[in-house]
């Protein structure tokens, strides 16, 4: 028999170390003489996308395209410490640094723009800066050709400490972290009673990531996020005995594969934060978070078996099915 059932995760996610662990980034910004620019930061993108981020914070700012930037990163010789690409900090912190080295070179160019243009207000964008009153303005182009010649500071470091208070030791209470993230996943899950198998049938995930710079980049890190919490839900398992893993491989590490991933609509909850770049905050490790809780109440919601021991895979679940067989038949009797 198959039966259906439908469960809510919820989780909230305090974003970088907290604790009053340090927590800064650096990042530093070139202006090439063609007007290209060079930006170089230790954070890694392995997949999760922060080389695209840091461009569009770039591209953004100055009013440039991403083909003008080149990124360089990581490279122990080259590039700044940006701490660890963890703790869904990258787009926060890693993002702050390079939004503040940024910042520091438009307001060279500012200046020497000002001198060129006799004009104060001016505006970056489509590859000129602009003044708002008159029409005024300079290729960015030519603006970099006069940074150079004139001697102006062409290379700029941005950094951003995202370091916190501790909490009080004997409350627990305090601010532990700058801001968090939030997240709500609802699953619907089918559960074969003779097998044990469960079937995730599809996923909603709505999360709040301040603002979304790149929302198909943020989509994606919340499909992933799910799929890796799937696993960590039904089929991923680690036995160990007197200290040592039992497994002798890792391709023995049961792990989601594409015909396992069900149906997954994203909500994309924008609610920007002061102090985050443009109001944007992370979603790396929420989007895993609320995933495991929300399919294990959809299986309790089907079949009515609370599951306090992961994974729940068919061997440990149709274990649960026939001790609560044997209990009702007990009562029974």
């Amino acid at each position: 028999m198959k039966k259906r059932g439908i469960g809510i995760g919820s989780m909230y996610y305090g974003l970088g170390y907290g604790y009053s662990r340090p927590d800064i980034a650096s990042a530093t910004i070139e202006l090439c003489e063609d007007g290209s620019l060079i930006v170089r930061t230790g954070t890694v993108d392995f997949g999760q996308g922060s080389d695209t981020l840091f461009c569009q914070i770039v591209a953004e700012e100055l009013g440039v395209a991403p083909d003008d930037i080149q990124m360089v990163t990581p490279d122990t010789a080259t590039t700044p410490d940006a701490g660890p690409t963890s703790a869904s900090r990258v787009a926060y912190v890693g993002g702050n640094a390079v939004l503040n080295a940024t910042l520091a070179l438009k307001r060279t160019l500012h200046g020497v723009a000002e001198s060129i243009l006799g004009e104060k207000n001016l505006i970056f964008i489509n590859r000129e800066v602009r003044a708002e009153t008159s029409g005024k303005c300079i290729s960015f182009t030519d603006l970099a050709r006069a940074c150079h010649l004139r001697g102006a500071q062409i290379v700029e470091t941005g950094w951003f400490n995202n370091t916190t208070d501790d909490v009080d030791p004997h409350t627990a209470q305090g601010d532990a972290y700058a801001t968090y993230c939030w997240a709500t996943q609802l699953a619907e899950v089918e559960v074969d009673t003779e097998t044990g198998k469960v079937e995730v049938l599809r996923v909603v995930a709505a999360h709040d990531v301040g603002r979304a710079f790149n929302p198909s980049m943020v989509e994606a890190q919340i499909e992933g996020g799910v799929v890796m919490g799937m696993g960590y839900a039904l089929t991923e398992e680690i036995k160990q005995e007197k200290g040592y893993t039992r497994k002798i491989s890792l391709g023995e590490y049961m792990i989601p594969t594409s015909l396992d991933v069900p149906s997954i609509e994203s909500c994309i909850v924008e609610i920007p934060v002061s102090t985050g770049p443009y109001g944007a905050k992370g979603v790396g490790e929420p989007a895993l978070i609320p995933t495991a809780p929300a399919i294990l109440n959809a299986i309790c919601d089907a079949i009515g078996i609370r599951i306090t021991e992961l994974p729940a895979n068919p061997r440990n679940l149709h274990r649960l099915i026939r001790e609560k067989g044997k209990k009702t038949m007990g009562s029974e009797n």
